[in-house]
C-alpha cells in the first residue's frame, strides 16, 4: 500500500506541475497534475498563493497559476532535500 503524501510532498508536486508546464499552468490543470480534488486543490493553492509561491495570471481571458522566483527558490531546495533523503536512505 502507498504511503499517503505529506503536505510538503503535495505543495512540492504541484509546483512541479506548474514548472513542468513551462512556469504557468491552468488552475484545472494543475489540479489533474497534481492528482487533488477540487477542495483540496483550492486549500493548497490559497496557501500557494499566500507565501508567495505563486500568482494568478490572466492571457486571454484565461486564468493561470504563474510560479514565482520564490516558488522556484523553494522547489529546487525541496529537490535538494529530496534527494539529500535519498543519497543517505531516509
Amino acid at each position: 500500500m502507498a504511503e499517503k503524501r505529506t503536505k510538503i510532498d503535495i505543495i512540492g508536486d504541484m509546483l512541479m506541475s506548474v514548472i513542468d508546464k513551462g512556469g504557468h499552468i491552468k488552475p484545472t490543470h494543475l489540479m489533474y497534475k497534481s492528482n487533488l480534488s477540487h477542495r483540496q486543490m483550492k486549500v493548497y493553492l490559497e496557501e500557494l498563493l499566500q507565501r508567495e509561491f505563486v500568482k494568478r495570471t490572466k492571457n486571454k481571458d484565461r486564468d493561470y497559476v504563474t510560479i514565482t522566483e520564490k516558488g522556484h527558490d523553494f522547489a529546487n531546495k525541496l529537490r535538494e532535500i529530496k534527494e539529500f533523503e535519498r543519497v543517505f536512505g531516509f
